[in-house]
């Protein structure tokens, strides 16, 4: 007899490893023990030199799908008195810890689901190994029953010999349960919501029929799911869709849509409303479940109030058993929408939802899980063949990447002020949170305070320095001032260049290009139209859009006029639209009154749109250039103004005043001026690349910022650089826009804070 001990880190908790070592030890008639540490797990087997080496042979040969292992350590160690072999206790250790994210259902609990003949019939919260909440349900590691949401929830005699069975799947499944033991669901509808909350898990069937009932009478329900509540109704209804609308204050930015499974690869339902590529197909049916961006068909019925004035839906599949027993029952596609109120993350709580939500949800199904912590869905968008996160959020996160170097102490990354996230990052780790929001609201920045809490807890590292971005304004960088750890600052577009610099260290020097809304730039002034040489942490600006005066500050993202004006104004052309009183517009501009000096071509956008006749004032933040983009739909190659390229100083510089009298002549049909504006911004991105070329040595290039979420602009400049010799770089991981920032801050900072050890 001999013994081994290995010990095993990555994604092993949460995800059956601990099950799967049991049975392959006992296949093997080995004797030990397995157990979960902070994050890692041990083993120790004892058998004969074969026995222990066709179980090193089989340790990583066939785990878990949804676990990552990889071997820490492999040594011989003395044999103990031990007779069996069993999944001991679980030991709280020096953390190594990996948190997974929430999981959709797998097949086989599916199919457990909807056959009447299973005890889990109809249980909307069934669950194995292999899927179910993770992320959103665990209070702490290591991972069992106890330190979860579910530790409230005794196991009935069937769940226990299910839960103690090798042979079955939910072998030591921690959020395991059924009918008789589980989680219940509340229906109530908004007049009643101020009686008491009973929840039956035994009563389930009445509870979902009363929520489809008021589903297919035209009503708004508010959903508990798993990462939050969801407001659904009817995706074909224009009256239920109007009213969510005006009670949301909600206007035009779109919603996102769930459809049926059905068909083959369950994707029939989908394809019968929206044009499904095989990458888009693929990404849909991936593990994540993420809403994914497509193109309407010219037949589709599905509501115009879905996304007015765009051509695309965000649609997604039911991830969860609820999900599955609602959209089953209804057999048609519904909005699902994040239950909030704008920009502010996703509600969780039963009472707070009632109580934020009763003008606008006319019912609510509760459940009596408590969700520890929000997870928005994510959002992809295909761009240049392979999807893009457009948002991170269940599935996806927490993201956990790994640093191109080491980092001499733990960081804290606060990351940006409109679509926040939070990093945290040690050694060569580093952790990213699902989307936070913007943080302009109470509530934005209590959920801000708990996730920077609740990492730090989660993975038992705690920061000793935070890095913020050099606004001063920005409530993460007002965090950081007050937490009383060392500040680092790191500027905006320094951030963008260093997030997609950190995903693919490739040969250096970079050519990055930052397109985006405004950040604050090195110079005082607020960028977002310049090319950063170099690389993360030695960054030089070489190229920039002609800067031009906004008048307004923060109002500009939601009054593109403003920006209309401000070009226009800048080259001594009259600009006038007939609600706004541009007088007294133009005499605050003259005298430079609230008036900030940019390069930013979101806001040329902005200014694009409302000169070919949109609206100059909208709802959501980017809706101008959503709405210039979806009059793309033709790869015509127009008759467009040359943007001048010159030299202003030491940097290279585009003029777009060429384009103020293309943009607003009549002789053109709106798409064309539409599509000929996006080429010739992407023509002076190529000039501009080719003139650096000519002085610098370009490894590859990166296209980072808000503005590449465009698919059509981004695919015309990936296709022009190409065509010339480049080799281009588009985040695949990370969202392109501020999104992505804390993990920019972390590689930017992190490359200055290395000069210093």
């Amino acid at each position: 007899m001999q013994a081994d001990y290995w010990l095993i880190g990555g994604q092993v908790q949460g995800v059956g490893f601990r099950p799967y070592i049991y049975r392959l030890a006992t296949e093997l008639c080995l004797l030990g023990w397995v157990k979960n540490l902070s994050g890692q797990v041990e083993i120790h087997v004892q058998g004969t030199e074969t026995q222990l080496h066709t179980f090193a042979t089989q340790l990583l040969k066939h785990p878990p799908p949804l676990a990552k292992p990889f071997i820490l350590q492999h040594t011989a160690c003395a044999l103990v008195a031990v007779n069996s072999f069993s999944i001991a206790s679980s030991l709280q250790t020096q953390a190594d810890i990996h948190v997974p994210p929430d999981y959709f259902i797998c097949d086989d609990c599916l199919h457990e689901l909807h056959n009447p003949c299973d005890r889990h019939y109809h249980y909307p919260f069934i669950n194995c190994t292999q899927c179910g909440a993770r992320y959103t349900l665990i209070q702490r590691l290591p991972y069992d029953r106890a330190d979860t949401s579910m530790a409230n929830f005794p196991l009935c005699a069937d769940c226990q010999a299910e839960y103690d069975n090798p042979s079955n799947r939910r072998f030591h499944a921690q959020p395991l349960a059924c009918p008789a033991c589980g989680v219940g669901l509340c229906f109530r509808e908004a007049q009643t919501a101020t009686t008491p909350f009973i929840y039956n898990a035994r009563q389930t069937a009445t509870a979902l029929s009363a929520c489809v009932q008021a589903l297919q009478a035209g009503k708004i329900v508010a959903i508990k799911g798993i990462g939050g509540y969801h407001l659904l109704c009817l995706a074909r209804s224009d009256t239920a869709i109007q009213r969510l609308r005006t009670r949301k204050a909600r206007p035009d930015k779109p919603l996102a849509v769930m459809f049926p499974i059905h068909g083959k690869d369950g994707l029939t339902f989908i394809r019968q409303q929206l044009q499904v590529s095989p990458v888009a197909a693929r990404c849909l049916s991936s593990p994540v479940r993420p809403i994914v961006l497509l193109p309407r068909r010219t037949d589709c019925n599905l509501s115009a109030f879905l996304a007015p004035q765009l051509n695309e839906i965000g649609a997604m599949l039911p991830y969860s058993p609820l999900h599955h027993l609602l959209l089953t029952a209804l057999a048609e596609p519904i909005v699902a929408t994040s239950a909030n109120l704008s920009g502010e993350p996703v509600l969780t709580d039963n009472q707070l939802v009632e109580q934020r939500l009763q003008t606008v949800a006319d019912a609510f199904l509760h459940h009596n899980r408590e969700i520890i912590r929000p997870a928005d869905d994510s959002v992809m968008r295909v761009i240049h063949q392979q999807p893009r996160p457009l948002r991170i959020g269940r599935g996806l996160a927490p993201l956990e990447l790994t640093l191109p170097f080491r980092l001499p102490y733990p960081v804290l990354a606060v990351g940006a002020q409109l679509k926040n996230t939070i990093a945290l990052a040690w050694e060569q780790r580093v952790v990213m949170s699902p989307h936070i929001g913007d943080l302009g609201t109470a509530r934005s920045i209590d959920v801000f305070n708990q996730i920077i809490n609740d990492l730090q807890r989660l993975y038992a590292v705690s920061a000793t320095a935070v890095i913020c971005d050099a606004h001063p304004q920005y409530a993460s960088s007002r965090w950081a001032k007050q937490s009383g750890l060392p500040v680092h600052s790191v500027y905006h577009h320094h951030a963008h260049a260093s997030a997609i610099a950190g995903e693919f260290p490739q040969a250096l020097p970079w050519l990055v290009f930052t397109w985006d809304g405004v950040g604050l730039g090195q110079d005082g002034t607020l960028w977002g139209g310049d090319a950063l040489y170099g690389q993360a942490g030695a960054w030089q600006r070489v190229a920039r859009m002609r800067p031009f005066s906004l008048l307004g500050g923060d109002k500009v993202g939601r009054e593109p006029y403003r920006s209309a004006a401000g070009l226009c104004w800048e080259v001594g052309l009259p600009f006038s639209v007939a609600t706004i009183d541009s007088d007294l517009l133009y005499h605050a501009w003259q005298k430079r009154l609230n008036c900030v000096t940019t390069t930013s071509v979101g806001r040329l956008f902005d200014a694009a749109a409302v000169l070919i006749g949109f609206s100059p004032v909208v709802s959501y933040e980017g809706q101008a250039p959503m709405f210039l983009e979806s009059l793309c739909c033709s790869q015509i190659s127009h008759d467009i103004p040359m943007l001048p390229l010159s030299r202003v100083g030491d940097l290279w510089e585009s003029d777009w005043s060429p384009l103020l009298p293309y943009l607003q002549t009549t002789q053109s049909s709106q798409q064309i001026r539409a599509e000929g504006f996006h080429q010739a911004m992407a023509q002076a991105l190529l000039q501009q690349a080719l003139k650096i070329r000519t002085e610098k040595t370009v490894g590859q290039i990166g296209l980072t910022g808000g503005v590449f979420q465009n698919r059509y602009l981004t695919e015309l400049v990936i296709a022009q650089l190409n065509a010339v010799g480049f080799e281009v770089f588009l985040p695949t991981q990370l969202p392109c826009n501020d999104g992505g920032m804390s993990f920019g801050q972390i590689i930017e900072a992190g490359n200055r804070l290395l000069e210093r050890v």
